[in-house]
């Protein structure tokens, strides 16, 4: 485990997971999710708007985490599928960084809010609020859902699982990019009224995180178009041989 580890953080890995976890976070803080904070906590914890904060943790804590868990084996195995998909395109890696270059591009755009057909939501609105019980699926249901918030920034990291060419690395972006997007959840569940005073001021800055997210996407996507993320990752993967061999 340990040496798969090591092996997987080299070369592009180096770069992709701290952008998946950036990712991720802009996720969360997006108007897609932080708006809605309550709602979702409340969904899958069985309890009112009002008892939220009010000093039952351990089960705010339970409920959160299998939702968490719930959109993380989604992601996962999807990051596994892309993962799989560029080991098996491996021979055609150069065509298909540039194709995913310029999709990422366009998604970069339709999380900035082009494409209107794209800024559509397509994700189950009406589910009962049964609580811890119904958790993972509320999960499963999220992770399987389209936001113009979360699916591109969710699209980028499979780009990078695709190029990585290989399972594990695809499995590890997705697990990284879960992290980014479930650890506020969870502190939300466990402070909800001090991450509250988080999330207003958030919500008051919601156009600049759109902007971060945006550029971020297009930008890693214009390095993939370019061929500079190559070359980029080359040089990091020379580097990064050259220090172990000089430790």
């Amino acid at each position: 485990m340990g040496q798969w580890f090591a092996s997987s953080m080299t070369g592009s890995m180096l770069v992709a997971l701290p952008i998946a976890v950036l990712a991720g976070a802009i996720s969360f803080f997006s108007p897609c999710v932080v708006p809605l904070l309550p709602g979702y906590l409340s969904y899958v914890t069985g309890l009112s708007a009002a008892e939220l904060g009010s000093g039952k943790r351990g089960r705010m804590l339970a409920g959160t985490a299998l939702f968490v868990a719930g959109f993380s084996a989604v992601f996962i195995l999807t990051g596994v599928l892309f993962g799989k998909a560029g080991d098996l395109l491996i021979d055609h890696q150069t065509a298909i960084t540039r194709v995913l270059g310029g999709l990422t591009v366009v998604l970069g755009v339709v999380f900035l809010g082009g494409f209107g057909f794209a800024q559509r939501d397509l994700r189950v609105h009406r589910v009962p609020a049964v609580g811890i019980a119904a958790a993972p699926l509320l999960g499963v249901l999220f992770g399987f859902g389209w936001t113009p918030c979360i699916g591109p920034t969710l699209g980028t990291v499979m780009t990078l699982a695709t190029t990585q060419g290989s399972t594990g690395r695809g499995a590890m972006l997705a697990l990284v990019f879960s992290l980014g997007l479930g650890i506020p959840f969870i502190v939300a569940a466990l402070a909800f009224r001090r991450m509250l005073s988080a999330v207003a001021w958030v919500r008051k800055h919601q156009l600049l995180v759109i902007r971060i997210g945006g550029v971020l996407m297009i930008a890693v996507g214009l390095l993939l178009l370019t061929g500079v993320w190559d070359s980029m990752t080359a040089d990091l993967r020379q580097w990064v041989a050259n220090f172990g061999s000089a430790v």
